[in-house]
């Protein structure tokens, strides 16, 4: 059983950053991968971006590859999102969650990971 607190969500303005942390109990945190997925009012959860158990691998959305980046601390049991260069459509619950996923397409899809956070709001004003 893995539990994840996520925090570190807030108001910023377009062009801001904020760095979310996702606190995972339990001893085996090593041997999950990680992802973040984040749900906007009215819209599906999407995927946002991943990572391995070993932290060698990372996968992101479009739609923020190059402004996000997602890393890991198996010594810490938490997992991070930094979000840089934030604009308004950003704005989300965003979710960590927990898998036991190795197959490198495996990491988008939100029913392949067994364990999940209550998530943390973002919002970013224009």
């Amino acid at each position: 059983q893995v539990q994840l607190v996520e925090s570190g969500g807030g108001l910023v303005q377009a062009g801001g950053s904020l760095r979310l942390s996702c606190a995972a109990s339990g001893r085996t945190f090593s041997r999950y991968a990680m992802g973040w997925f984040r749900q906007a009012p009215g819209k599906e959860r999407e995927f946002v971006a991943a990572i391995s158990w070993s932290g060698g691998s990372t996968y992101y959305a479009d739609s923020v590859k190059g402004r996000f980046t997602i890393s890991r601390d198996n010594a810490k049991n938490t997992v991070y999102l930094q979000m840089n260069s934030l604009k308004p459509e950003d704005t989300a619950v965003y979710y960590c969650a927990a898998g036991s996923l190795r197959q490198s397409g495996s990491y988008y899809y939100s029913e392949n990971y067994d364990y999940w956070g209550q998530g943390t709001q973002v919002t970013v004003s224009s």
